[in-house]
């Protein structure tokens, strides 16, 4: 089909000329019209990253995210392609961040040491614990332990991306949706982890309730819950921090369980 023609197709003509007979020139057309798809999700994970992290790299990893999203979606089921590719599109973007290895090992490491001493002083007092009772048991002081969980906030990005165990793909986040039919021991193991999650939700602090479900409910970036709540872009990233290392603490703990179970 030549370039004249294909301008004049409507949007399930292109589908159609693409999926069923291969048109590059319909492919093409398609990958132009959903790139603001590319631009919304690359820019809101950009929020927070460290400067050293290209935004035109987040965005080219963003582009091989459509381009599979428009290789493997079934349009004839009637489903919203913009949904899936943005699912595709943010996997991308965050597998290319993982591999490029952008978190120096000394945060990883500081965020293995508050998620562990959350998950450790939570199973001690069964309740949330504070900030001070935090800096006590790190044995560092109040101001320093509001620095580490600053210093740690660009690895929450994509805390709740990541996979559950490393040689599987699913992540923590996707206990939140639903998921096509598993085996019934994988359906217990999964129904327990999202309990748990609903649980460790249910402990955070109200703030931190609050950016959760704005962030990953409402689907707001972090500026704009730091304009709903009246707060800096820092406090709420800090909020969001503490969050998801609360929720790792409780979801790795319950994985350890159905391990040792298993």
């Amino acid at each position: 089909m030549n370039e004249r023609k294909a301008a004049h197709l409507n949007h399930s003509e292109l589908w159609e000329q693409w999926k069923e007979h291969g048109d590059k020139e319909a492919k093409k057309q398609l990958i132009e019209k959903y790139l603001h798809i590319v631009e919304y999700v690359s820019g809101r994970l950009a929020v927070g990253l460290p400067k050293n992290v290209s935004k035109d790299d987040l965005a080219s990893n963003g582009v091989m995210g459509l381009i599979d999203a428009l290789e493997k979606f079934d349009y004839g089921r009637g489903l919203q392609f913009e949904t899936y590719a943005s699912w595709r599109v943010r996997g991308a973007i965050l597998d290319g961040l993982r591999q490029g290895d952008w978190v120096p090992r000394s945060v990883r490491e500081k965020a293995k040491k508050i998620e562990d001493a959350y998950q450790h002083l939570e199973q001690r007092y069964l309740r949330t614990v504070s900030d001070e009772e935090m800096s006590h048991y790190l044995d560092v002081s109040e101001k320093e332990f509001q620095n580490m969980i600053q210093e740690v906030a660009v690895m929450s990005i994509v805390s709740l991306e990541d996979p559950i165990r490393e040689e599987e793909s699913e992540t923590r986040l996707s206990l939140l949706v639903d998921e096509k039919a598993k085996n019934p021991d994988h359906k217990v193991n999964e129904f327990t982890l999202r309990d748990a999650l609903a649980q460790g939700i249910d402990k955070l602090t109200e703030k931190e309730r609050i950016v959760v479900s704005l962030l990953y409910y409402e689907d707001l970036s972090l500026s704009e819950i730091a304009e709903v709540m009246s707060l800096s872009p820092s406090r709420i990233s800090q909020l969001h921090s503490k969050a998801i290392l609360r929720l790792r603490a409780t979801l790795d703990k319950q994985r350890d369980l159905l391990m040792r179970k298993d």
